[in-house]
């Protein structure tokens, strides 16, 4: 099975890595709440979807994981169009 086990846990769900558009307000930001993500097929559509005049971006993402505080997360592995 290919992907990422976030949680300590071996039979856990496996993240997977993606393509997205995620929303995120600073481009230094490692990790974005789930809500703001969208997954997409492929990375030619993420960079078609993209407004880095709108804060969305886009990415390579892994998730989505729990975070301590319940919130579901994906961290970001690549941003394609920041400045």
């Amino acid at each position: 099975m290919r992907g990422y086990s976030l949680d300590p846990h071996p039979s856990a769900n496996v993240a997977k890595e993606a393509f997205a558009v995620v929303l995120i307000p600073r481009v230094k930001r490692g990790r974005v709440p789930a809500n703001n993500v969208e997954i997409v097929s492929d990375l030619q559509v993420a960079m078609d979807q993209s407004n880095p005049d709108d804060h969305r971006y886009a990415a390579k993402v892994v998730g989505p994981a729990r975070s301590s505080e319940g919130v579901f997360l994906y961290y970001i592995l690549e941003l394609y169009n920041a400045r």
